[in-house]
């Protein structure tokens, strides 16, 4: 008998392991394009729309804001909600991936390259 060859044996349940998480990471990445979040500014006045990848999806503005002479609030606002939507965006974005490392057997913490 050869000695050594066992190791092989933990290099296949690495393998299938490195597999399952590639899978679930695309499964990841696909869930976290359809999940949204919203973020809002001016008490609810103007509100932002994100996809948990941050990528802006939709913005609600109020008509009672629309005003020539406050065109410089209505302009914070939007950036304001735009701002919110996309910290809850990282948010989510980083409690998905936590969930994903945890469900892997990985220490918390660690950050994946996406």
């Amino acid at each position: 008998m050869m000695k050594g060859l066992g190791g092989l044996g933990d290099m296949a349940k690495m393998m299938k392991q490195a597999q399952e998480l590639q899978g679930k990471m695309a499964q990841m990445q696909d869930d976290l394009a359809t999940m949204t979040v919203q973020g809002e500014s001016g008490a609810g006045l103007v509100k932002a729309t994100a996809t948990a990848k941050g990528e802006l999806t939709a913005l609600d503005i109020d008509p009672s804001i629309f005003n020539q002479d406050d065109k410089e609030v209505v302009e914070d606002l939007i950036l304001a909600a735009i701002k919110d939507a996309q910290s809850k965006a990282r948010d989510k974005h980083d409690e998905e991936m936590g969930r994903l490392t945890e469900e892997m057997g990985l220490p918390s913490g660690v950050k994946m390259p996406f």
